[in-house]
């Protein structure tokens, strides 16, 4: 009735379109003449009767607009036209933006078309489907979730085992003095040989990211290649002084060069005082060098306090911590990437790492940027469907960003048979990164040398101070509190034989529950504290 009311009063028109009758509005009746052959009833303006411009791409392009994915053959049969006539249309519909060409739907066998806002408009409601199928974990869960994804406890020893975990750290600064013994042996059956072999190589480099202590400095593990895309320098200012810029002056215009050729150009003189020079620049990410064996000196070697005396270098040797070659990092740093492109590699980067990447998570590693930099790049993956945008962990903010394979294994999660034992600044512990710590009166922190335990369910049992001295405890149930020892047995057993445990949560440890649990795992009480025996 409604649309024998509009054809009185010819708002509409009644045509015939293969054998069948419908209707169409007055001011299509010229289109549909030169498009689909169809004869405009009589007595219309001349006015709406004029040829039209490319009538059969309009007509394709309107049925695109109001179908979802489809094919030519499926177009044809539904306009009644060759289908060689609608394939040419949607090419060159495709060359002017208004369609794409895909595989859109479940189980297709031909390519299909679709028009691009189309196109846009379902993708917005998958990802809202999807977001609404994930149900957000809780914090534990996200904490077991990261040891899983990281491979602690996993095995092999080949150097395709070491590069894949490496590209899994690229870029995130580690203290140098966990890196072998603690980051990379959890991972894995390490053997330093193995990561000497790929630095030797080339394949692999490591760059300074700040000093720590006299000792010990954070550096960062890169693939060669991936050097230009994933490092930035740090924020600190650079060394100054006569000797630092001789170093940087003969690594300028000579290229690589030993120990003994940086100790001419700086002038002779103490040994010491050019090496302790050289450190600097190295912990400021101005100067590497091809092998691990100078860092390992630097770290584990006895160092001579420099005095007044200066003695020479003699020959060409050099002291451990300064053997091998040295280089200046920008020599790897030279890219025809766009920001673009540097952007996209640090936001994928971040997604290999965590697998979920939150906010803190971000802010944690220092990009520049910080979150709202590297956010567009994740939102365009998402739009591109290879990542996901949700609340998938409670208590960490709407724009958590996830793989979507590594959702899929957060909502599943995995039982652990076994407490795990972790170095605090591991990358793969992540409190005080990507969740905060638990309420405690102590004051827990990713510091180099400190330890946390985690429950086989992903909850932080106790965090253990560098050294052993100080235990800070997140649980009192007894079974807790059990694993609890067993894993400071363990500690003590593999890394730390010396250690004596002082006080528990601010109190002696032989007076607290945990106390008692360390004398049932065969920790007895000394004048200083709680030490293992046998």
């Amino acid at each position: 009735a409604i649309l024998e009311e509009l054809e009185a009063t010819r708002r509409v028109i009644r045509i015939t379109h293969r054998r069948t009758p419908s209707f169409a509005v007055p001011e299509d009746a010229a289109r549909l003449r030169d498009a689909l052959g169809i004869e405009p009833p009589p007595g219309l303006p001349a006015a709406l009767l004029q040829p039209v411009p490319d009538a059969l791409g309009d007509v394709v392009s309107r049925y695109a607009r109001t179908h979802g994915p489809f094919t030519g053959v499926q177009a044809a049969g539904d306009l009644g036209l060759p289908i060689a006539a609608v394939e040419a249309a949607l090419a060159a519909l495709e060359q002017r933006g208004r369609v794409e060409r895909g595989a859109f739907r479940p189980g297709g066998r031909d390519h299909e078309w679709v028009d691009s806002r189309v196109l846009q408009r379902l993708r917005r409601r998958s990802l809202a489907a999807l977001r609404r199928e994930v149900e957000a974990v809780d914090r534990d869960r996200f904490a077991g979730f990261t040891v899983d994804w990281h491979g602690i406890g996993g095995s092999g020893s080949v150097p395709g085992r070491l590069l894949e975990v490496i590209g899994r750290l690229q870029g995130v600064a580690m203290p140098a003095s966990i890196l072998e013994s603690d980051v990379l042996a959890s991972r894995m059956d390490y053997t330093a040989d193995l990561l000497d072999a790929l630095t030797a190589s080339g394949e692999v480099v490591w760059v300074g990211r700040g000093p720590l202590g006299g000792r010990d400095g954070k550096l960062a593990l890169y693939r060669r290649d991936q050097v230009p895309l994933l490092h930035w320098p740090t924020a600190a200012e650079p060394p100054e002084g006569e000797i630092h810029e001789r170093i940087r002056t003969r690594l300028t215009d000579k290229g690589a060069s030993f120990f003994a050729d940086l100790y001419q150009a700086s002038g002779g003189g103490d040994p010491e005082a050019v090496l302790g020079a050289l450190w600097d620049l190295v912990w400021a990410g101005e100067v590497t060098n091809d092998t691990l064996g100078p860092l390992r000196a630097f770290l584990w070697g006895r160092v001579r306090k420099v005095t007044g005396a200066r003695p020479a270098l003699p020959g060409a040797s050099a002291p451990p911590s300064g053997s091998g070659r040295w280089y200046l990092v920008s020599d790897l740093l030279a890219t025809d990437a766009s920001s673009t492109a540097i952007q996209a590699a640090r936001a994928e980067q971040m997604l290999d790492r965590h697998g979920i990447v939150t906010r803190d998570a971000v802010l944690a590693e220092g990009l520049p940027g910080g979150f709202a930099g590297i956010y567009p790049v994740f939102r365009a993956l998402e739009d591109a469907g290879r990542v996901r945008r949700g609340y998938f962990v409670e208590g960490m903010g709407g724009s958590q960003f996830a793989l979507p394979g590594a959702v899929d294994r957060l909502r599943i999660g995995r039982e652990r048979i076994e407490p795990t034992l972790l170095a605090a600044a591991d990358p793969a512990n992540p409190f005080g990164s990507a969740l905060p710590w638990p309420d405690h009166p102590g004051r827990p922190s990713r510091s180099a040398g400190a330890f946390v335990i985690l429950a086989a369910d992903g909850r932080l049992l106790a965090f253990v101070e560098r050294g052993g001295r100080t235990v800070l405890t997140f649980s009192d149930d007894p079974g807790d509190l059990t694993a609890t020892a067993d894993r400071l047995a363990l500690l003590a057993r593999r890394r730390m034989r010396r250690m004596v445990i002082g006080t528990v949560d601010g109190s002696p440890a032989a007076a607290t529950p945990l106390g008692t649990a360390l004398a049932s795992g065969g920790f007895v009480e000394s004048y200083r504290g709680m030490i293992l025996t046998g």
